[in-house]
């Protein structure tokens, strides 16, 4: 066996690989040991994974959405409680186990605080998700494994895209940084409270969902969604344009949509 990214003898690696990090709610997605080395692990969950989840995009829906890390925390946002304005910390414990906000307020603020019949608390909002190699990386890297999970019930598979030289640009873009510059396309495709009712008629939010879409053209585009906001890239090289070409001809409909692809790259949790 060797790794998907480095293609080195993976055969004694331990570490289980996350397709999508826990911190992003995923338990359910992940590829067998030795299909990423352990030391490709280590090197994704510090150098490309962190910086994604520590931006303060992500770090803003993740509280707005009380998504835990793995070991249970939602994290931190900063705030601002009126009148005053006073800076508060604020914070919640995951879904759904959440009971509403929490302030960790300077001491000479607390007693005005609990004496106050009436507040205000202001949550800034920082934005787009981040670009540039931040986002690109993490991409980069999700794609590949998202495919490498695809084949993985097919004997060489793995081996198979191991061995794509066609592969090659992506995958030293998500281990090494190389071409800098690859555009991930990224818009906002359903709100980030939505709900829907499933199969079984329970209301239901999509933490994430994703999918590999190939055009008339033959060309491959890895899409996914983070509590609806679309990310999209290429698995062939730093360009959209057969993707944007794709989206004019579907009239804009995302591709996780247009051919209303199954649950098995969904995850779920009951509606707020």
């Amino acid at each position: 066996m060797h790794c998907l990214f480095c293609k080195a003898d993976s055969s004694a690696s331990r570490s289980v690989e996350h397709i999508l990090p826990e911190s992003l709610g995923n338990s359910r997605h992940v590829l067998s040991p030795g299909v990423v080395c352990d030391r490709c692990n280590n090197y994704f969950s510090r150098e490309v994974e962190k910086p994604f989840l520590e931006s303060p995009a992500i770090i803003e829906l993740r509280f707005n959405q009380a998504v835990g890390s793995k070991k249970g925390r939602v994290p931190s946002v900063g705030g601002l409680v009126l009148p005053g304005p006073v800076a508060a910390k604020v914070w919640r414990r995951p879904f759904p186990d959440h009971s509403g906000l929490h302030l960790d307020l300077p001491e000479e603020y607390v007693d005005q605080f609990l004496t106050m019949k009436s507040g205000r608390l202001i949550v800034p909002k920082c934005g787009e998700l981040p670009s540039g190699p931040v986002v690109s990386r993490f991409m980069a890297k999700v794609a590949l494994e998202a495919m490498a999970a695809k084949l993985a019930r097919h004997p060489n598979g793995v081996e198979y895209l191991v061995n794509e030289t066609q592969l090659d640009l992506i995958r030293n873009h998500a281990r090494r940084g190389e071409t800098r510059e690859w555009p991930v396309n990224q818009r906002e495709i359903y709100g980030q409270d939505a709900t829907w009712i499933d199969e079984l008629n329970h209301e239901v939010q999509i933490l994430h969902e994703f999918d590999v879409l190939m055009t008339d053209t033959s060309e491959w585009y890895f899409v996914m969604a983070l509590f609806g906001i679309e990310l999209v890239i290429n698995y062939g090289g730093p360009e959209l344009d057969g993707y944007n070409h794709w989206l004019v001809e579907h009239q804009g409909v995302s591709p996780l949509y247009s051919d209303k692809n199954s649950f098995d790259t969904r995850l779920r949790r009951p509606g707020k």
